[in-house]
């Protein structure tokens, strides 16, 4: 059979059922071969919308996306989205043409040396130089995507490679060697950290996106009620511990609540379950939790250690090793300081009461927090929520109460405007029986709106809600708070009519200009299952996201107002 042949046989081995690409020269004889095999494919607009689109199905499946482009522009247009996956850790399988391996170094017309540039953010990439390279590969590319730390992996397949002639045979085995990542943690730091966890008197969990990725979300629930820790999370965690659970702390971090924050400072043990030490949670590092010993507890040995000193590491898969901890917990003892954690819980909760996320509300304008709650209100909590980059992703994470792992879909290393609705198309594909939210911008939906004809081509009844204040509203909030207020060049006040756009692309236009249109927009637009909803909110011009912690300051100097 043909190396296309090979290569979609190799997905379905794989369990691949669907891809999102974008045809073109280099790589029309595998759309040829596809025409045939029973493997859904999804036609965004742009390449971008393919790769982000592929994370949204990733991130609410918890299997590899894959995403298909021809070479050169093609390639080139995925980069953004492959260094997102690279950054969130999400495990993607992206597959390009290029141009005939004679021609390869040729400046052929639209070749570019897609392996060289995304070097930095793929966790491996192969350019198949023969046919009967390409089943390996494939397996490979799997493997690697999904296992230890979770990351994109590029497959580039020349053109006279997808055509040559070889025999299907695939691997059922796979030795790496150098690539074997570490899934249980040593028993003596298990148990050195359930002894010194015993000690303390002011234990914290913080909790990442990892938990989310590593699906140990009710490893870590177990845990938690077994210890009493109260637990916070970063940004990219929430969802990994529900909301309403009593240990649940909050968000920590720039934009995250006081009493998180607080608890850091004066926590005096932090166990770090999946989480890197972002600069956005921990704010500067020399600063981070002045009081606390550390152990860290992660699958990728190069994240341990790397930001914020630690004391205890353990390297392994969270799911694991939580599994590990909840094996050795006769070694916890959890009522040895019960005064002290008592009063730790309440001041804790003294410190929720005394800065809770909040707002001033209006019944004169409309409040982006408003428009948050009653999204989190109609869908009862429920809804997947994917976000754009900007101040609505900040107020979907303080005013949207996330319960469950696969519920929040965000650019969280990144920060890449855009992302939200191709990854709305994703996740819906992946999960069509949900409701599925894209809190976005108006800066950040013009830079991928091409993606609602896909939406309206599969349709799919994604819901797009633009708080829309006719600013890029996180660039302008820092120059109000740390330029000055010299706004340049953030304002857009030249957008288009949203409704009448939404229309033109077959979707559903609505808008809302005053806080009572906004029940009634958000109750006709649930009505809609077939097809998108795109709700224009005007939201009050210069809102900002409260609290703030100042760029290069400790958790220690939040900014209420």
């Amino acid at each position: 059979m043909t190396g296309s042949d090979i290569l979609l046989k190799s997905l379905q081995q794989e369990g691949v059922d669907v891809v999102f690409g974008y045809p073109g020269g280099q790589i029309i004889g595998t759309y040829d071969r596809l025409y045939d095999y029973d493997i859904k494919h999804v036609l965004p607009r742009h390449e971008q919308g393919a790769v982000h689109a592929a994370e949204g199905y990733a991130r609410v499946t918890g299997k590899p996306g894959v995403c298909i482009a021809t070479s050169g522009p093609g390639a080139t247009n995925l980069v953004t989205g492959i260094a997102d996956a690279y950054m969130d850790s999400i495990p993607l399988v992206i597959i390009t043409g290029q141009v005939a391996s004679h021609l390869i170094g040729s400046d052929a017309f639209q070749e570019a040396d897609i392996v060289g540039i995304t070097r930095p953010i793929v966790k491996h990439s192969y350019l198949i130089k023969d046919v009967k390279d390409i089943a390996p590969a494939v397996k490979e590319a799997f493997h690697i995507a999904k296992s230890g730390r979770p990351g994109p992996v590029l497959i580039d397949m020349p053109k006279d490679i997808q055509a040559a002639k070889g025999s299907f045979d695939y691997p059922t085995t796979i030795d790496l060697q150098g690539y074997q990542p570490s899934y249980e943690g040593h028993p003596m730091q298990i148990k050195k950290v359930l002894h010194a966890l015993s000690e303390a008197k002011r234990p914290l969990m913080l909790v990442g996106g990892g938990v989310r990725l590593g699906n140990a979300s009710q490893e870590l629930l177990k845990f938690a009620e077994a210890t009493g820790i109260p637990v916070s999370m970063t940004f990219m965690g929430q969802g990994a511990f529900p909301s309403g659970n009593p240990l649940y702390v909050g968000w920590m971090g720039m934009h995250g609540n006081y009493a998180s924050n607080q608890a850091s400072i004066n926590a005096d043990y932090i166990l770090a379950i999946g989480t890197r030490f972002s600069d956005r949670t921990t704010g500067n590092f020399g600063m981070f939790a002045p009081n606390a010993t550390i152990a860290q507890i992660d699958v990728d040995p190069t994240s341990i250690g790397k930001n914020i000193a630690v004391k205890t590491p353990i390297v392994g898969d969270v799911k694991s090793v939580l599994g590990q901890f909840l094996k050795y917990i006769k070694e916890y003892k959890r009522d040895k300081h019960a005064e002290d954690r008592a009063k730790w819980l309440a001041d804790i909760a003294k410190w929720d009461k005394e800065h809770p996320f909040s707002y001033e509300n209006s019944n004169k304008v409309i409040k982006p927090q408003y428009v948050i709650e009653s999204i989190y209100n109609i869908t009862k909590g429920d809804a997947v929520i994917t976000t754009e980059v900007g101040q609505h992703q900040f107020f979907a994470g303080q005013f949207y109460k996330f319960k469950r792992p696969e519920q929040f879909i965000s650019s969280g290393g990144l920060g890449t405007m855009g992302f939200g609705l191709p990854a709305a198309v994703g996740a819906k594909i992946g999960a069509p029986d949900r409701d599925v939210f894209d809190i976005s911008g108006d800066g950040s939906f013009m830079m991928n709106v091409q993606e609602l004809a896909t939406a309206v081509q599969y349709r799919l009844g994604i819901k797009v809600a633009i708080l829309n204040n006719q600013f890029l509203g996180m660039v302008r909030q820092w120059q109000q708070l740390f330029f000055d207020k010299r706004y340049s060049y953030t304002c857009m006040e030249v957008q288009p009519d949203f409704v009448k756009l939404a229309e033109a692309f077959g979707c559903v236009g609505l808008r809302a200009e005053t806080p009572a249109e906004v029940m009634p927009v958000l109750i006709e637009a649930m009505k809609v299952k077939d097809r998108p909803v795109v709700m224009d909110f005007r939201c009050v011009r210069e809102e900002n996201v409260f609290p703030i912690v100042p760029p290069g300051m400790g958790l220690d100097k939040m900014i209420f107002k």
